[in-house]
């Protein structure tokens, strides 16, 4: 709670003074232009990627595997449209780093769920018992 209450907070600010600095370097309008620009190539990169990653999940789903990592990285594209909906330098620079597949791979390794998951996953498949279930009959006894 606390840390949405900081985020509603300073992400604008941030945003307010990164536009008025870059705006008195390049112009108002060049300035909605570049957020319009960025908002746009940044959300035709999101479309292709999330076409891709739909491919890759299908086929991770056809090789009998769990589409994790295809999950997350899903997720990390949702996050990066949002972002780069959102008028601002700022969260465009974010959104542009969640879009990049070497940054995004860093980015989930950081949070460990990337490594987390894969331990789990390991640790699943060697914890496997295999059994036969046999139905007794009480009056054989």
């Amino acid at each position: 709670m606390q840390f949405t209450i900081l985020f509603l907070i300073f992400i604008p600010l941030i945003e307010i003074y990164f536009m008025i600095k870059i705006g008195t370097v390049i112009g108002a309008f060049n300035t909605i232009l570049a957020t319009l620009l960025t908002a746009a190539v940044g959300l035709y990169f999101v479309r292709m990627q999330g076409i891709s990653m739909l491919y890759s999940a299908a086929n991770t789903v056809r090789n009998n595997q769990e589409p994790l990592k295809e999950v997350l990285n899903g997720f990390c594209l949702i996050i990066a449209a949002i972002l780069l909906i959102v008028p601002g330098f700022f969260t465009d620079t974010l959104g542009v780093l969640l879009l990049i597949p070497f940054s995004r791979n860093i980015i989930l390794k950081i949070f460990g769920s990337d490594t987390n998951i894969q331990k789990k996953q390991d640790q699943d498949n060697t914890n496997t018992i295999e059994i036969q279930a046999e139905e007794i009959d009480e009056r054989d006894k």
